[in-house]
């Protein structure tokens, strides 16, 4: 099964930072970034980034060269992502949020770093690496000397611009590079599908390492809109909600789990800040409709809510679906829609063979949106992979997750192939009874994990999140077994006030196990 995205001509030379340009150079006036009080326009925006790049000329940073950026949400965070990308190079978001040993494993993953642009409050945090970290604020003088002019450097679509962190089955930190052509296309079908111009002014509200924070800082400047940054390291709800109600904020992008927030936060205070959005775009994680229901219902709610899908290693997005189109009793689950511009999906096999349509398959991502690979996994690597397509040899990523296309031509997401488990011999997918659990009465929310026996024997832990008169744990037990097969009915619940969110805005499943195996060292000690 094929599900292919609309054809659409690019640019001989796909380069973002390109756009961002030709926008300063039309409007050199107009406001590209706000943060913390403060604004910069296109213009001096672009001159700040222009000097940025002759200084790394200077070093011999250029293209093929790879710059960390370890920085707080800030105006400078801007000028050294656009001034390495107009140098030929590539940046690499160290996030100030990740605790300071997640930092040090990903110094070490990263071949050939050539510097890290840092500031007093983020220095200390990178300070074991093996480079030169150096502070914007303190070159300001040395770059004043430098030219303002646009460095005249040959960047093509082939160019790595960017490269993230993602997890992985290893344990290790991967580390998955983008081309300008992947992240040009994207960009492109979200300005050219959904009509986005210079009002489609933004507030980034993920975290800086999250792959789906990349297209967020970039869309804006790319279709010549204001960039609104938020002046604090981990997410704000009320910060956040402040801005969209102050602001002329018409688009923004998120996790699931981070707009839930936002609608309840909404919801709890009768604002409307949200439904005058014209898009929230979001994704990374199985959606639990009901939790936008009631808001998305709303009287006077013109925001359209573009359900999403894709993978770091595959700039971010490659389908979309319009929420307006959902229909609960049609739909066991909200599908992902349909792939954008020059990318298509194909459903396989174990054996690399296409499915027929409803039946389910592995998810492989094929087009311009394919990454140029790992830098630092090898075997890793073999997730891309050739295949034949009409006689015609295809490179694709293989995304290891489930899934199938329905009548409608929609791809619909299943869940990942290596997060079902077997507990007492039956295999299992933890989403399902996540999705049990949120149509109980009373369930606000509820995450479900693997734990282990003393015996090493895997069991299921439910998470749960009652309402304020939610239902007690027997309850919840009971109501499952109404609905699922008693193998699928965790064997352990646990009432708690809220589920953790990493920094990217994902509900954290590593901090759920973690707090439980504190909880029973705890009570174990006591005993």
């Amino acid at each position: 099964m094929i599900l292919q995205g609309k054809r659409v001509p690019l640019p001989p030379a796909p380069v973002v930072h390109r756009q961002f340009e030709a926008h300063a150079q039309a409007g050199p006036d107009a406001p590209a970034v706000v943060w913390a009080g403060q604004q910069v326009t296109y213009g001096e925006l672009n001159v700040r980034a222009n000097r940025f790049a002759h200084f790394l000329a200077t070093r011999g940073h250029g293209r093929g060269s790879k710059v960390g950026v370890c920085l707080d949400y800030s105006i400078d965070m801007l000028v050294a992502i656009l001034g390495t990308l107009k140098a030929g190079a590539a940046y690499v978001p160290f996030d100030p949020a990740y605790p300071a040993a997640r930092l040090q494993l990903l110094l070490t993953q990263v071949p050939d770093l050539a510097l890290i642009v840092a500031s007093p409050a983020t220095a200390h945090m990178v300070a074991s690496a093996d480079v030169d970290v150096i502070d914007l604020e303190q070159l300001s003088g040395r770059l004043a000397e430098l030219p303002t002019t646009d460095p005249d450097v040959e960047v093509t679509g082939d160019d790595v611009c960017y490269a993230v962190f993602t997890s992985g089955s290893t344990g290790t930190p991967k580390l998955t590079a983008v081309r300008h052509e992947g992240w040009f296309n994207l960009l492109n079908w979200l300005k050219t599908e959904y009509g986005l111009h210079s009002g489609s002014h933004n507030l980034v509200v993920s975290a800086f390492g999250f792959d789906l924070s990349q297209r967020a800082l970039m869309a804006p400047l790319f279709c010549g809109a204001t960039q609104h940054l938020m002046s604090s390291r981990s997410f704000d709800a009320m910060m956040a909600y402040r801005i969209l109600k102050e602001h002329d904020i018409r688009v923004v992008h998120c996790a699931s789990s981070t707009l839930y927030v936002l609608v309840e936060w909404e919801t709890a205070r009768g604002g409307d800040a949200l439904t005058r959005l014209d898009y929230i775009l979001f994704g990374g994680e199985a959606l639990k409709a009901e939790r936008l229901t009631d808001w998305a219902s709303r009287a006077g709610n013109t925001c359209t809510l573009l359900h999403q899908y894709g993978v770091a290693e595959c700039t971010d997005v490659a389908t979309s679906y319009d929420l307006a189109d959902y229909r609960p009793g049609e739909h066991d689950r909200p599908p992902v829609g349909k792939p954008a511009y020059n990318t298509d999906i194909h459903l396989l096999d174990e054996k690399l063979r296409g499915v027929a349509q409803g039946e389910q398959g592995e998810i492989c991502i094929a087009g311009a949106s394919v990454g140029a690979g790992y830098l630092n996994a090898g075997p890793e690597n073999r997730k891309f992979t050739t295949i034949e397509t009409d006689g015609a040899p295809r490179r694709v990523y293989r995304t290891g997750d489930r899934g199938f296309v329905n009548e409608a031509g929609d791809l619909i997401v299943l869940g990942r192939i290596d997060d079902q488990v077997k507990v007492r011999g039956m295999r299992i997918d933890p989403t399902d009874i996540e999705r049990a659990l949120a149509r109980l009465a009373g369930v606000r929310e509820a995450a479900v994990a693997v734990t282990y026996t003393d015996a090493g024997e895997a069991e299921l832990s439910a998470f749960v999140v009652p309402e304020a008169d939610g239902p007690d744990t027997d309850e919840v037990r009971l109501g499952l077994l109404k609905t699922l097969p008693k193998n699928m009915v965790p064997a352990r619940f646990l009432t708690i006030p809220r589920l953790p969110l990493s920094p990217h805005g994902k509900v954290d499943r590593a901090a759920l196990v973690d707090s439980l195996r504190n909880q029973y060292a705890d009570s174990t000690a006591a005993s």
